[in-house]
């Protein structure tokens, strides 16, 4: 009896090492949880279910289980690196199967979706043309490799100041190319449909009636429909037009592109002082980009960054949540299965429902102390050493009953 009492924290003390070893040897591992060895005592049960307590029967593996505590974030060089502050876990997808990860090392295949080592691909909430994501469903992260479509200007809003002393230009009537014909100009580049800049001006001329002044559009030198009236008030605000927009007719570009028309917003004009000044000029337009680099915020959501200024939203990550993560399928690769143990996945957003932040260009590291496992491997050591010489102490006993004469 002794012998199979002493065999069996013989291999409990085994399985202690290995899991100690399997610890140590994932130190370094990205996202790797690390485990703990239970322990259960052994009772022999007679056939009436009473169990034998004089000496017991030994000891048994009564569970490994993972410690899900959280590992150190470190920060990368890799944008598409996601690590996990708090609860969770990533979505990943293979073939149609869902498993679940705290390894946030990701990188683009060749056919531009966002996947892990395993070739498994990270799943998002996809954006809904209304805005917002649509987190009753899951999809594949997939970068856009194509360029961003140009937009043409429509509106424009020019923040400027004409000078209220300024003079009537000596010379009449006005022309572009005669710069004693006009008070001042402004100039910007505006965009037509297929994405071609062309140079807007603008040349405000001051009228012989008090506060008035006329305004000609030139796109790439070329007249735009007629002069526009601009009015103030005493008091240097704009009185017309009403609303302070101007519109002029559309201009045919050279490109081929559609016709350009333009709304000019001098709402926020002045005439004050004596001097010119444009403090602000903007319009809604852009040309082509290119994606430059692609952006994660803390509450998972993925945009795309290209060279004309503009940001697309491709989806928010999809993260997972587990009553029971101990209950979970352990896989290869750092990653996790469903199971009636640890309960259906409760799927949520970075930041809600309890659930982490996304911290993007960094890596979530182990989280075993390194530490503590050796001081564990000394503890399974000596276990092991004392079970092997109550092995051999037994051993010795029986040697002496065999040996009576």
């Amino acid at each position: 009896m002794s012998f199979n009492v002493a065999i069996s924290g013989l291999n409990a003390a085994q399985a202690d090492l290995s899991v100690t070893a399997n610890n140590i040897a994932n130190n370094s591992t990205t996202g790797f949880k690390g485990s703990r060895t239970q322990f259960s005592e052994l009772f022999s049960v007679s056939a009436t279910n009473v169990a034998t307590v004089a000496t017991g029967s030994g000891v048994r593996i009564g569970d490994i289980k993972q410690q899900f505590g959280q590992g150190n974030i470190d920060f990368t060089e890799n944008n598409l690196d996601m690590a996990l502050s708090g609860p969770g876990f990533f979505i990943v997808n293979e073939g149609g199967a869902l498993s679940y990860t705290r390894a946030g090392a990701f990188q683009m295949d060749g056919q531009g979706y966002v996947v892990n080592s395993s070739a498994q691909r990270l799943q998002i909430y996809p954006p809904l043309p209304q805005g917002g994501f649509n987190t009753g469903a899951l999809s594949d992260l997939r970068l856009v490799n194509s360029e961003s479509p140009p937009a043409a200007t429509g509106n424009v809003e020019l923040i400027a100041n004409l000078p209220a002393s300024a003079a009537v230009p000596p010379n009449a009537p006005f022309s572009a190319a005669d710069p004693d014909s006009y008070s001042h100009a402004s100039a910007m580049t505006v965009y037509d449909s297929l994405g071609a800049a062309h140079t807007a001006t603008v040349y405000f001329v001051k009228d012989a009636a008090p506060n008035q002044w006329q305004q000609h559009l030139f796109i790439d030198g070329n007249a735009v429909g007629t002069p526009q009236p601009l009015q103030f008030t005493s008091s240097g605000t704009l009185a017309a037009p009403a609303g302070g927009v101007v519109s002029f007719p559309p201009y045919t570009p050279a490109t081929g592109a559609a016709p350009i028309t333009l709304n000019y917003d001098f709402e926020k004009a002045t005439q004050f002082g004596n001097s010119f000044s444009v403090s602000s000029i903007t319009q809604d337009g852009y040309t082509t980009g290119r994606l430059v680099g692609i952006d994660t915020g803390s509450d998972g959501i993925i945009q795309a960054r290209f060279t004309n200024g503009r940001s697309i939203q491709l989806g928010q990550v999809a993260l997972a949540q587990f009553s029971n993560p101990n209950g979970l399928q352990q896989l290869a690769d750092t990653s996790w299965a469903e199971t009636a143990d640890s309960g259906q996945a409760l799927r949520g957003q970075a930041g809600n429902s309890g659930l982490g932040l996304v911290q993007a260009g960094a890596l979530e590291a182990s989280n075993v102390d390194i530490t503590e496992q050796l001081v564990s491997m000394i503890t399974a050591q000596r276990n092991f050493q004392a079970n092997a010489q109550m092995i051999s102490t037994t051993d010795a006993i029986t040697q002496t009953i065999i040996n009576i004469r």
